[in-house]
């Protein structure tokens, strides 16, 4: 080969190693998918005040069901549609929650590939084509007053190894992202509602009056009566009637669980009724009334007397008001795909301390000024007190709010409201139970409808 040749080919070579250089220069030119790493998701979503609905559809794997709840702001006011607009506390957490997702970044990319959407659990919950009943996510939307969507996410597995990290991907969309975000959405009814249901402190219960029974709906009569009364004395020591010192840790129960009592769903009643009993005439006995009120496990007799299947708690607080919660019938569990009942997953339910079926609960409150001056010790006084005049505003609030709705609370509230008498009891000879304790049956139920 001579010089020249050797020249040639060396100039060839040059000229090709140049011309790969600039097709394929990786300093130069991004691969295509890291092109949007490190952007924002919705660069257009900058106010955390425009969201005015937020939709959260979780998925319950061991139902195979979507599970959704959504909170809107309708009519001056924040309620969610997936539980029969019942009224929403959302005013500061949906702004807060609005403002963790608007920050969201891609921070890294982990998959362009659609057959990696169920290892990291980004799969969309309500995608009908999904074979699988795994992997499915979490589906996150954000609308504002008009409908618009602002942002819009399926939130997957917690990243291995890599705390405050999440996977992510936006909906018809086949990438997945690793994103670090500390927001938190729930799809629990229970996290969007007034958690102080009842309005009372422990410090302000002064008598619990305990009346266990069962209702034979067959025969139309009670079984299985219990009766028990607790008094707070003036030394912040509770009495039982009947005898006996109630345990401390019972007592903690019993008054911890009238404080922090939780809903875990409601029904609304029906018109007629919630009319009744915003009224002082009390529930008439129409059969749509009786009708609901039997299907929940409430009944009513002709002299107006409303009883229910597990019984009821009655108690007095130190402004006059008198709560008597009434126990129904086994509530059925979570909502169907399209929202048309609330409900949580076996996961949820345990997680808010539920161990026994859930329970429906019907709660009345009613005010009395003479009920308000024995509890503040003015008795001979003819005045109302200051104390008396909240008590009687509360009231009117708490009978308007509760005339709505049948509640549905866990089964673990459902025990710790309803102690038997050798429950509450510190160490007593079990003879005390053969003395004490007689159950009574027979007793007839006066024209139930």
């Amino acid at each position: 080969m001579t010089e020249l040749k050797k020249t040639g080919i060396f100039c060839l070579a040059a000229l090709l190693l140049a011309v790969a250089a600039l097709v394929f220069d990786t300093g130069g030119v991004t691969p295509e998918i890291f092109s949007d790493q490190g952007d924002p998701f919705y660069p257009d979503f900058t106010d955390p005040q425009a969201p005015k609905a937020i939709e959260v559809i979780d998925y319950d794997e061991a139902t195979a069901t979507a599970r959704p709840l959504k909170v809107e702001f309708r009519d001056s006011k924040w309620s969610i549609p997936s539980h029969y607009s019942y009224p929403a506390d959302a005013a500061d957490r949906l702004p807060n929650t609005a403002a963790a997702l608007m920050e969201l970044r891609k921070d890294a990319i982990v998959s362009d590939r659609v057959e990696d959407h169920s290892v990291y659990g980004v799969i969309d919950p309500l995608d009908p084509a999904a074979t699988t009943l795994t992997g499915r996510g979490k589906r996150v939307t954000l609308r504002d007053e008009n409908g618009n969507v602002l942002a819009d996410f399926i939130v997957g597995k917690e990243v291995e190894d890599k705390p405050g990290y999440r996977y992510l991907r936006v909906p018809d969309q086949r990438r997945t992202y690793a994103v670090q975000t500390e927001a938190e959405v729930s799809a629990r009814f229970v996290d969007w509602i007034e958690t102080d249901l009842l309005k009372l402190s422990i410090g302000d219960i002064r008598r619990i009056a305990v009346n266990r029974y069962s209702i034979n709906e067959a025969f139309g009569r009670i079984e299985n009566v219990e009766r028990l009364t607790l008094v707070k004395a003036e030394d912040n020591k509770w009495t039982l009637s009947g005898g006996g010192e109630p345990s401390d840790d019972k007592m903690r129960a019993l008054t911890g669980a009238l404080d922090n009592l939780r809903i875990v769903d409601v029904q609304p009643k029906p018109p007629n009724l919630t009319r009744d009993l915003k009224t002082r005439e009390g529930i008439q006995l129409s059969m749509g009334s009786v009708m609901s009120l039997q299907q929940k496990g409430f009944f009513i007799t002709q002299a107006g007397q409303l009883f229910s299947n597990e019984g009821e708690v009655v108690v007095d607080t130190a402004n006059g008001l008198q709560y008597t919660l009434r126990f129904g019938e086994i509530a059925s569990g979570g909502p169907s795909a399209t929202g048309e009942a609330g409900g949580e997953s076996a996961e949820q339910t345990e997680s808010a301390g539920e161990t026994e079926e859930r329970r429906y609960l019907f709660i009345t409150v009613d005010y009395s000024e003479d009920r308000a001056r024995q509890y503040s010790g003015d008795e001979d006084s003819g005045e109302g007190s200051e104390n008396g005049n909240a008590g009687e505003e509360l009231a009117t609030e708490l009978q308007n709010r509760f005339a709505d709705w049948y509640y549905v609370i866990t089964g673990a509230d459902f025990n710790n409201l309803r102690p038997r008498r050798r429950d509450l009891l510190r160490s007593v000879p079990a003879s005390h139970y053969l003395c004490r304790f007689q159950p009574v049956s027979g007793q007839i139920l006066p024209a139930v409808l």
